[in-house]
Order: structure tokens, then sequence, then C-alpha cells
């Protein structure tokens, strides 16, 4: 469920995403926060500013439920999305939201290669996450370290290649908004399917 929150804001991106003119300089949310807007990127904007208070929301309701405190992933992405939201609006510059991503999954990836050499016990982060419930070798909590190192790493690969390479950036916001899950659970289904032996309890 908390995963499936996280993909909120996203999902009320995508929806002024699509639905403001990119032209439209005018649009209420743009008006509410004296900005300008921009010559053909206004959709990005206001999609922004609703992803910026959609983020806002959906996390603060989680500190709440969660006792009034967040993971560190959590502070994480909030921070994220508010410095590089707040430059999109301010500088009414598509290019720092569209950052964001690939910067979040790349130091995802970069924190998961580096996790086995920091802490007490100098334990893969995923091990961390996951020993509760896997029984994995020493060889096998490594390998799938290194698995969702490469996750994030392709993640924020393809988001490089929507935002900046592929026809423009024509298709971004639907590989932000669906791509990116899409690729997420396909690689969680995945490797539940393999490792589906290694649960140390069904109910786990």
């Amino acid at each position: 469920m908390k995963a499936l929150l996280d993909y909120l804001p996203l999902i009320i991106f995508f929806y002024f995403y699509k639905t403001t003119d990119p032209k439209d300089n005018q649009h209420p949310m743009l008006q509410f926060l004296g900005n300008a807007g921009n010559v053909d990127q206004n959709h990005i904007l206001v999609a922004t500013f609703a992803l910026l208070m959609a983020t806002l929301i959906v996390y603060g309701c989680l500190f709440v439920f969660q006792k009034f405190r967040l993971e560190k992933q959590q502070w994480f992405i909030v921070a994220m999305t508010v410095f590089f939201g707040g430059l999109t609006l301010a500088f009414s510059d598509a290019n720092f939201i569209k950052l964001k991503a690939i910067i979040i999954n790349g130091v995802f990836s970069i924190v998961f290669l580096v996790s086995p050499f920091f802490g007490k016990e100098k334990k893969p982060l995923i091990q961390r996450m996951f020993g509760p419930f896997l029984e994995l070798s020493s060889s096998g909590w490594k390998k799938l370290n290194w698995a969702w190192a490469g996750l994030f790493a392709l993640m924020a690969g393809l988001h490089t290649f929507f935002a900046f390479l592929f026809m423009d950036g024509k298709y971004w916001g639907e590989f932000t908004a669906f791509g990116d899950m899409i690729v997420m659970f396909s690689f969680i289904i995945i490797q539940f399917i393999i490792l589906r032996k290694h649960f140390k309890n069904p109910e786990a």
C-alpha cells in the first residue's frame, strides 16, 4: 500500500501533464504562483506544481501515519522533489524536473553498490532490508544487491533516454508516470518468482 502511495504524486503529475495546453501560460496554477510561464512547456510547469503539492500531502500523511517519522529514502524523495520542482518553477525550465528522477535513481544505485563497505556489519543494503524474510548465502546477497543497483542504474539511464535523447522528450511524461512503475514492478515480480523458495516462511 505504501509503495502505491509513492506513485500517487506521479499519477497526479501525469493528469495535469496531459490535460494542460503546453502553450497556456495563463493556467490558474501558474497565475496562483505568479509564474509567467514558458513558450511551450507550461504543461510541465503546471504538472510540476501539482507533483510538488501532491508529494507534500502524501508524505505529510505518511509522516502522521508512521508515527511522525519518515524513512531516509522518503525524506530524500521529498527533498529532491521540493528542490528540483522549486527550481523548475522558479526558472520556468523543465530540464530541472527531468533531472530529478535521473539523480534519485543514480544515487540509489550508488548507495546499493557501496553499502557492503559501510556500517558495523558491512552487509549489502538489500540484506539489511530483506534479511528477516529471505535465507540467502553471502554470495546470494551480493548478487541480489548488485541486481538492485543495476535496476536503479537502468532506471537512471531510461529516464535520461526519454527526457533528453528520444524524440526530444516527447514521451518523457508517459515514461515518468507509468514506464517507471512498469519496470519496477516487473523487476519485483521476477525477483519474487526467482527467490520464492528462499523465503523463511510462507507469510514472509
